[in-house]
């Protein structure tokens, strides 16, 4: 797929001082060890019951790391943040304006700017990012265009929901444990140190239990999905609707969505209603995630 994704408008935090490594291991769910001047790190920072605060990217520097996060989260990060800063010798600093980030699916071209490239998995599949001061970005927007497509929003939107990756505000949100959002093995490490919300993730691990799922739903008679649908089986709420597309790769009216227990099992058929608009009832299906390969 040659195309680039413009990501220069998320929540950029560089985050220095000597008690940097012990600080931000306390408050992520993945193991900053994993993350380097050319990796990036996924992870989430939650609450004390375990629920979604932020869902974030990390990569290091010589001297401070770099975080970027959804442009929804805005300050809330850097508050949630400093609030846990006591007695560790740490400073945040909101870079946003200052650095650019694009991302591609392959190998970055020769650019006249020399990038920084920082290897993500942003859409389930392997990428790399291309750092650069914002005062560049106009010119090596134009030089990826000449190798690339640049995906406009709503087509981004199509190809999140294709590979299944949940974003914050849509499928993330702070009702929301990682566990259920599918982020287990992008996001959590169990062998590392503590972290705040440890305590629930450990419980259902250890339990197997979710009461919730985000699975993908396909829609039976090609009607389009809603976001915010109420899903249901045999007249019981079973879930909603979180995000929905109409997917030209697969031919599909698809969406995710949150399916409760005893009704997130492959194959099982449902219903999505949004009573107060009088849309629905529209006859869906539970899929596994991603939808595309």
């Amino acid at each position: 797929m040659r195309v680039f994704f413009d990501l220069s408008l998320r929540v950029k935090l560089r985050i220095s001082g000597p008690d940097r490594v012990r600080f931000l291991n306390g408050q992520i769910t993945n193991d900053l060890r994993k993350a380097s001047t050319s990796t990036a790190l996924e992870a989430c920072v939650l609450n004390a019951k375990g629920k979604l605060d932020a869902h974030l990217f990390l990569h290091s520097e010589p001297n401070s790391f770099l975080i970027d996060a959804e442009t929804e989260i805005g300050k809330s990060l850097q508050t949630r943040l400093e609030r846990y800063i006591i007695a560790d010798d740490v400073q945040i600093d909101d870079v946003t304006s200052q650095l650019s980030i694009f991302h591609v699916l392959e190998n970055v071209p020769d650019l006249e700017v020399a990038p920084k490239i920082v290897t993500a998995d942003r859409f389930g599949l392997p990428g790399r990012d291309i750092w650069i001061d914002s005062a560049n970005r106009e010119k090596v927007a134009a030089q990826l265009s000449t190798k690339f497509v640049l995906s406009r929003d709503t087509e981004t939107e199509v190809f999140r929901i294709e590979q299944g990756i949940p974003r914050w505000g849509r499928e993330l949100t702070a009702e929301i444990i990682p566990l259920e959002a599918n982020l287990e093995e992008r996001c959590i490490d169990y062998g590392k140190g503590c972290y705040i919300g440890q305590e629930t993730i450990l419980r259902m691990k250890m339990s197997g239990q979710r009461n919730k799922l985000l699975r993908g739903l396909v829609s039976l008679d090609n009607s389009p999905l809603r976001p915010k649908a109420e899903l249901s089986a045999n007249g019981k709420a079973s879930g909603w609707v979180t995000s929905a597309a109409d997917s030209r790769r697969l031919g599909k009216q698809i969406g995710l969505g949150f399916v409760k227990r005893a009704s997130n099992s492959l194959g099982s058929r449902l219903e999505a209603t949004m009573p107060e608009s009088g849309y629905g009832p529209v006859a869906v299906e539970v899929v596994d995630l991603p939808f595309v390969g």
